[in-house]
């Protein structure tokens, strides 16, 4: 599949899907809600969110709404060769907003596009994914960490995550829990937990969701909405992911077993 530059209102009805190749979905008009595999958040016009592949994602737009929305396989020349690393930009969901040199290089993509007859060919599409994805890189994992024998304080971050599980949950909040930039944030994280800051907030999730269907009665639907996920269905995909059941199949299992299956399978899925 080529890369492909395209623009589309979205559905204002809640929508889900996953596909076998990246994305980017910036706003041009009014505002749609995305959840990612748990990461919620909004975009309005100039900002927008990174869909890793294969990750399954809810979406909804809002009245009046139109997304500039790039589908970029992984291998793709934007993505390989002398620019592999900004293959990176994929390792987790985010949500990010356009500061002023990239609005205009919006605004330049748009009117290449419009100059296209809102189409472009694939090589042109390539070489204009690879600026903006590079100006990007640069903007959200482009700094170079310095040297660091300070921990991060884990108990500090569980305590946070826990205490917000409801609420969406960002990079930047946890980075400035830690007094560090996002960047340094994100590259000390995984150096410590060999996981990404989204990995281990979706597995406290997880793992706060395993819990209340171990020692309550709530309702699926609450407890979803409890741990921060925006639907029932969204736990129920997340958690065959981890732990290879859906939730009720852990509900009526007996508490002790229930406990040892989730635990075994999110050992060997970590």
């Amino acid at each position: 599949m080529p890369s492909v530059i395209r623009q589309t209102p979205l559905d204002t009805a809640t929508q889900h899907h996953a596909h076998d190749f990246h994305q980017i979905v910036i706003g041009l008009q009014g505002r749609a809600e995305f959840e990612i595999e748990g990461l919620g958040g909004a975009i309005s016009a100039l900002s927008g969110c990174i869909v890793p592949a294969n990750h399954v994602h809810y979406y909804m737009g809002q009245g009046e709404n139109r997304q500039l929305i790039l589908d970029l396989p992984a291998n793709a020349p934007s993505l390989t060769g002398y620019h592999h690393e900004l293959s990176r930009l994929f390792d987790a969901p985010r949500f990010f907003a356009l500061d002023k040199p990239l609005k205009h290089y919006l605004d330049f993509l748009l009117l290449e596009q419009a100059s296209g007859q809102a189409s472009l060919n694939t090589a042109q599409s390539d070489r204009l994914a690879a600026t903006f994805l590079g100006c990007l890189h640069a903007r959200l994992g482009g700094e170079t960490p310095q040297p660091s024998m300070r921990r991060l304080d884990l108990v500090k971050l569980d305590h946070f995550i826990d205490s917000h599980l409801s609420s969406p949950i960002t990079v930047a909040d946890l980075a400035a829990q830690a007094c560090l930039s996002e960047a340094h944030f994100r590259s000390r994280f995984r150096e410590q937990t060999g996981l990404s800051p989204w990995q281990y907030v979706r597995r406290r999730r997880l793992e706060a969701a395993r819990q209340l269907l171990a020692e309550s009665r709530m309702p699926l639907s609450q407890i979803a909405l409890h741990t921060g996920f925006a639907h029932q269905s969204a736990l129920s995909h997340a958690f065959r992911s981890a732990y290879g059941c859906p939730p009720s199949q852990l509900r009526r299992a007996q508490p002790d077993s229930a406990t040892a299956l989730a635990s075994n399978r999110l050992q060997h899925t970590t």
